[in-house]
């Protein structure tokens, strides 16, 4: 165990999010996530009884959102709603984010298919134990560190 860490933050998730380069996107999914097919053989990493909210919030205490970009999150679309619709779990997670996201920065709904797609292209894969559906969502790293210097 180490001082300051989310216990739910495995050796194996520490480096992956150490691995990680700016712009690198991690897919956290719920249980039903066809992960294996969509990491394509990259990192799976799972965490079995963990819900998403609880997911996110232990991985974005380490990681930081890239601020370069418009959407440093995304999360998938629930099928036939309307342009706007977050079911429960999504607003509850978007909600404990927006302290994350800067001014001018937003959560983007991605279409299922679409999301599936970009999922393919993340650096890899985290499973949780939430079994809520549509419970996916798409985390890209920015940087930490000094602001340039004159």
């Amino acid at each position: 165990m180490l001082k300051g860490i989310d216990p739910i933050l495995t050796p194996d998730l520490l480096k992956l999010l150490m691995e990680m380069g700016h712009d690198d996107a991690i897919v956290l999914c719920d249980a039903n996530f066809t992960a294996v097919r969509f990491a394509q053989g990259k990192p799976i990493i799972r965490l079995p009884g963990i819900g998403m909210a609880r997911a996110v919030k232990a991985v974005t205490s380490v990681l930081p959102l890239i601020a370069d970009e418009v959407h440093p999150v995304g999360y998938m679309q629930v099928s036939d709603t309307q342009t706007g619709y977050r079911s429960e779990l999504q607003r509850e997670v978007l909600r404990d984010l927006e302290q994350q996201i800067l001014t001018g920065q937003s959560a983007e709904a991605i279409e299922r298919f679409a999301f599936y797609e970009r999922a393919r292209t993340a650096f890899a894969i985290v499973v949780t134990g939430e079994m809520q559906p549509y419970g996916n969502f798409l985390l890209r790293k920015g940087v930490i560190g000094e602001n340039l210097r004159p």
